[in-house]
């Protein structure tokens, strides 16, 4: 389970890459949003895979932690969840405004010379 979560991670942030060297700017912000999709599994990834286990506790006395998963990486990828999206709405705007002021999606504002 780990190694195909790690390929799919891998896959994630190398497609991420190639698409931020795109010449389009559609292309540079799908770029961006796979690869903080990348960074988001890691940062589960990170806190384990727990399969049927609450991750608070409810009761009083001694808590065994190991009946318990890792709540903290899950506020982590919430949060970065929001902020992406957050932060995708914004590249949107400056996109689309780029695209009215010069005509083109172009990265450098013009189509290069054929």
């Amino acid at each position: 389970m780990e190694a195909t979560i790690s390929i799919a991670i891998g896959i994630l942030f190398g497609s991420g890459i190639w698409l931020i060297l795109r010449p389009r700017s559609f292309q540079v912000l799908t770029g961006l949003m796979l690869m903080s999709y990348a960074v988001n599994l890691f940062i589960f990834i990170m806190g384990r895979l727990w399969i049927d286990k609450p991750p608070l506790t409810l009761t009083d006395g001694v808590v065994d932690p190991a009946m318990y998963g890792d709540p903290l990486p899950q506020a982590l990828v919430l949060t970065a969840i929001v902020i992406g999206f957050a932060t995708t709405a914004l590249y949107l705007v400056v996109m689309i405004g780029s695209r009215g002021l010069t005509g083109t999606d172009h990265v450098d504002g013009e189509e290069p010379d054929q």
